[in-house]
């Protein structure tokens, strides 16, 4: 270890210190460079557009400076390394294009802006991307959900409470209530996208500016639906973030529960799914192994996701309400990995889900088992034989436990020991053959259950429909969105090309 003297004269004198820089100006400007340097240059162009047409700087100074702005934008960002002499990438692009067209028009660019509302505005432009990306990706998946509700409507399967046996459903029931989710998880990122996609620029360092700026132009060519129109709650809000981070951690809570059910039903003691073979690896020593090792990356891509958003949120909590550079460089990469692990569980599930098999034999055979029917008993006596509901489930009750001590199911109990087992609670009480046999019918228990949102096939494919609507309307949404974006980029793209071309 060097002494105090020698680590001093290693660190030297000036800002930024050795270790200041190897340990955080270099990793901030990796993450910079990867994330944020294309939205950095639609900043200078519409901000140096915006100037010129408010005639803050004439038309002639605003083509060179954006002349000198597209011939650095070409540069390779990943040629770029951290070089202490610049604090950021901010500073060095600026020094770049200083090289191109001389420091004063350089400097001219920098007018009634502040790396306070160009950093904000940058961060809102990545996380708007990864918003509509993770959003057009759980599209993905609500569709693969959707074609295996219509495909798997009359699949009977076994549906649980507290890990046990319930009650029988079918794979369509059960798949609706996974996609419901999705959907209203989908819907809570289209939220977040509105709350991000609003421009803070010509806030400035939080106060604005004196210069006779257009907040409004910049807005619309950066593609952002609306201002920010308070200049401190530009700078210094950081909701944006939090509902961004909200998003996709109940996005990847939500995914994880149900992707840990598929889990259990591909193991080979339920063997109701099997997933497809480009999906499953082999054991290195047991080849009868058929590990689903997508499903299982899902769940920790998932759970590292929703890591990731709660890292940003804590981050931001308690924090002072300003400009701080604790929601800045060191959170944003945060968020950034956190959808990235979110869209590639949404791809893997999409083709787990698109591909699997279902053994419907063994789905059926299974909800045949545990009792699981015995609920129709005690809501056929109430309904057809007019025993008081208490006394029919207690009736439903000793013939479930009369199954365990005799260590058979309901399909195995003989009639006439149910008789008895009627008779001994109510005189005269009696089923026939064919009455019992629809009662611990798994198949017939689902059929008469067709109030509105029940498991019956012709319910579920009436809510498959509406569903199919919903998802095709959000489609349209993300579709609208990303050609407002592409009619932005056109008109910033003719508005630069006009200056140079006209100067």
């Amino acid at each position: 270890m060097p002494s105090k003297d020698d680590f001093i004269k290693q660190e030297g004198s000036t800002f930024p210190g050795k270790t200041y820089g190897k340990h955080l100006l270099r990793p901030v400007f990796n993450d910079q460079r990867d994330y944020l340097f294309k939205h950095m240059f639609n900043i200078h162009r519409a901000h140096v557009v915006m100037l010129a047409e408010q005639d803050i700087i004439n038309k002639c100074d605003a083509a060179k400076i954006l002349r000198g702005v597209e011939t650095v934008a070409k540069i390779d960002p990943q040629t770029l390394t951290y070089d202490p002499q610049f604090e950021d990438l901010f500073f060095m692009i600026e020094h770049r294009i200083s090289e191109e067209i001389g420091p004063d028009l350089a400097g001219s660019m920098h007018m009634a802006r502040s790396r306070n509302d160009m950093g904000i505005a940058m961060y809102r432009l990545v996380l708007r991307e990864h918003i509509l990306t993770l959003t057009e990706s759980a599209l993905l998946l609500a569709t693969a959900l959707q074609e295996k509700i219509d495909e798997h409507a009359e699949t009977i399967m076994t549906a649980y409470t507290h890990t046990q046996p319930a009650q029988p459903t079918t794979l369509g029931h059960y798949l609706t209530a996974v996609l419901d989710i999705l959907l209203r998880d989908i819907d809570r990122l289209q939220s977040a996208y509105k709350t991000v996609n609003c421009s803070p620029m010509g806030a400035a360092a939080l106060s604005t500016t004196s210069f006779p700026i257009d907040r409004d132009k910049v807005c619309e060519l950066l593609g952002f639906s609306k201002l920010i129109e308070n200049s401190y709650d530009a700078v210094a809000g950081a909701d944006y973030l939090i509902e961004t981070a909200t998003a996709v951690l109940t996005l990847m809570t939500n995914s994880g529960r149900w992707v840990g059910d598929f889990l259990q039903l591909v193991t080979r003691e339920h063997d109701i799914i099997k997933v497809a073979d480009p999906y499953v690896q082999i054991s290195s020593i047991m080849p009868q192994k058929r590990n689903p090792v997508s499903i299982e990356h899902s769940r920790a891509l998932a759970s590292s996701s929703a890591g990731e958003a709660l890292a940003a949120i804590h981050m931001i909590h308690n924090t002072p309400f300003g400009d701080i550079v604790d929601t800045e460089d060191d959170l944003q990469p945060h968020l950034y990995r956190s959808y990235e692990k979110a869209n590639r569980v949404m791809h893997l599930m999409h083709a787990v889900i698109r591909t699997m098999e279902v053994n419907k034999d063994r789905a059926l055979a299974r909800a045949k088992t545990s009792c699981i029917t015995i609920t129709e008993l005690a809501d056929y006596l109430a309904k057809e034989k007019s025993v008081p509901f208490r006394t029919a489930h207690k009736i439903a009750s000793a013939i479930a436990k009369k199954c365990s001590l005799e260590k058979i199911e309901l399909n195995e109990l003989p009639l006439q020991m149910v008789q008895q087992i009627l008779s001994s609670h109510q005189q005269h009480l009696s089923l026939s053959q064919k009455d019992w046999d629809d009662i611990i019918c798994p198949v017939q228990f689902v059929k008469r259950r067709r109030i509105q949102g029940g498991p019956n096939h012709d319910e579920v494919r009436r809510m498959a429909g509406v569903r199919r609507t919903v998802i095709n309307d959000l489609v349209k949404d993300v579709e609208q969105r990303k050609s407002t974006q592409t009619t932005a980029e056109n008109k910033l793209q003719c508005a630069i090309c006009s200056l140079i071309e006209g100067n």
